[in-house]
């Protein structure tokens, strides 16, 4: 067993009963398994504050990633284009992502300390009508800034055209009323937010957009349509399911439901992602996003000055001590990042900033 908590944007740390459910091995034709793929769909949906009328939730094998590339894929037809909004890795990835499966694509892409301004994505789309979606991410946590999909959406929802968002590492954790906000497709992960483990994503789809994909598919294994045909029907997924991965999510959507829900759980987070910035400045870490547009996901921190310091070193001495964090992702500027989500709490920060502070005291004192 791991003798640390992890302090990233997922994988992250599961509760001791989410684990234990992956204890028992099932059978993916067993009428009670596929029962528990029903209810995660219908969870997934009240989640999302939206009626098995108007949208259904696919379940995909795979990282968030498959899931993203599933949606561009299934549903941007040979005819259609899409405007990528990116400020980050995971934007830019989508590019790469189009790029693969030669979709015609635009790229409005901001610095990573920026978010993309629906203003800019109306104008936009106003001077290419070929543009049929629009496609960002959420929580962008390259840097750990967390984009206004609200304002894009309405914006994107005037110009008549479909909304794609990845909220990989937002969805559970900041509520996100799927419909209200435009959103057509919306993709997270198993491994996030509602804390479960990785080895699927999960798709909630506008009914009527994703029927209206059909022939537009790429891919067969990825082919958004074709596994929400199959799983519609029983619950039985078309190809080999992550068995022990869905039970371990079934409990973690219940204990998100036990813990108060979306809200109580963003509380939680925002919580910890409060402390942790206070406390990490008062040790003298800036952030490299501002409080306007910084997410409660994960912070990314600028390296300390008059500090003998290299990651390595410090991931390792902080890790010994009972916690993981992530190393940066910029490359203009040198960072790590801190994530405190999962099952993570103030006291745990508390601890963790603790670690740190002995670690400059003893890094000053050997400089010294």
């Amino acid at each position: 067993m791991n003798t640390y908590k992890l302090l990233t944007p997922g994988p992250l740390t599961t509760t001791d009963t989410v684990k234990r459910e992956m204890l028992v091995d099932r059978c993916t034709w067993d009428e009670d398994y596929k029962a528990v793929t029903q209810k995660i769909r219908r969870q997934l949906l009240e989640l999302g504050h939206v009626s098995e009328d108007d949208y259904t939730v696919v379940l995909m094998q795979g990282s968030g990633t498959f899931g993203v590339e599933s949606v561009l894929n299934s549903v941007v037809g040979a005819q259609d284009k899409v405007l990528i909004c990116s400020n980050g890795a995971y934007g830019e990835r989508m590019t790469q992502m189009c790029q693969r499966a030669q979709i015609n694509y635009s790229h409005y892409a901001q610095p990573y300390d920026q978010i993309p301004e629906a203003a800019q994505v109306a104008r936009l789309l106003a001077e290419d009508p070929a543009i049929t979606h629009v496609a960002m991410v959420h929580s962008e946590t390259t840097s750990g800034i967390l984009n206004d999909i609200q304002s894009v959406g309405k914006v994107v929802k005037d110009a008549g055209r479909v909304f794609l968002v990845d909220a990989m590492s937002s969805f559970g954790g900041v509520d996100i009323p799927v419909a209200d906000w435009g959103i057509d497709f919306l993709v997270s992960s198993a491994n996030k937010c509602i804390q479960g483990v990785p080895g699927f994503s999960f798709i909630l789809c506008r009914r009527d957009q994703l029927l209206a994909s059909e022939g537009k598919a790429r891919t067969l294994s990825l082919d958004l349509l074709d596994q929400w045909k199959t799983m519609e029907k029983d619950g039985k997924w078309r190809f080999t399911s992550p068995t022990h991965v869905v039970l371990a999510f079934s409990r973690a959507l219940d204990e998100l439901l036990a813990e108060g829900g979306i809200a109580a759980r963003h509380r939680r987070y925002v919580e910890n992602n409060r402390l942790l910035v206070e406390k990490m400045r008062a040790l003298g870490f800036s952030t490299y996003i501002d409080g306007a547009h910084q997410g409660p996901i994960i912070t990314t921190f600028f390296y300390p000055a008059g500090v003998s310091f290299t990651f390595a070193d410090f991931y390792q001495y902080i890790k010994e001590r009972g916690y993981a964090i992530y190393p940066g992702k910029l490359t203009e500027a040198e960072t790590f990042r801190i994530g405190n989500i999962g099952e993570i709490y103030p006291e745990d920060i508390e601890k963790l900033t603790g670690i740190i502070a002995d670690f400059l005291a003893e890094r000053k004192e050997a400089i010294a």
